[in-house]
């Protein structure tokens, strides 16, 4: 059976892939970026932060990632990219404004498998 890391690794992954997806469709869709996006992108960024917790107990315990600071790299980046997409079109609800949440969404999603790829 898979650890509790990789078991939230991989609903972090699907859910980011599920986001990207719908906020593709807004975007192809041409109309202003829809709110219920921003609270998809929010939940996301809550997975990630528990992704992030766990990620924490391998430094913590005797159990350490080959390389440390790659691994801390990750953690930090995967918390820092969504806040930092999510405030720059705050204001911004323009069609485009989902295309910026879609690539944030992937980013999210390479960054968690890299994360486990590196524990």
């Amino acid at each position: 059976m898979p650890s509790v890391s990789t078991q939230i690794t991989w609903i972090v992954v699907g859910y980011a892939a599920l986001v990207a997806v719908l906020a593709v469709t807004a975007a192809a869709r041409g109309t202003e970026r829809p709110r219920w996006l921003d609270q998809m992108a929010w939940m996301l960024e809550l997975l990630v932060v528990v992704r992030a917790l766990v990620g924490l107990g391998p430094l913590l315990g005797g159990d350490r990632p080959e390389s440390t600071s790659t691994y801390v790299g990750y953690l930090v980046a995967s918390v820092c990219v969504l806040p930092i997409a999510m405030r720059s079109v705050q204001d911004d609800r323009a069609t485009w404004s989902a295309a910026v949440v879609a690539v944030a969404a992937v980013a999210v999603g390479v960054v968690a498998v890299r994360l486990q790829m590196t524990a």
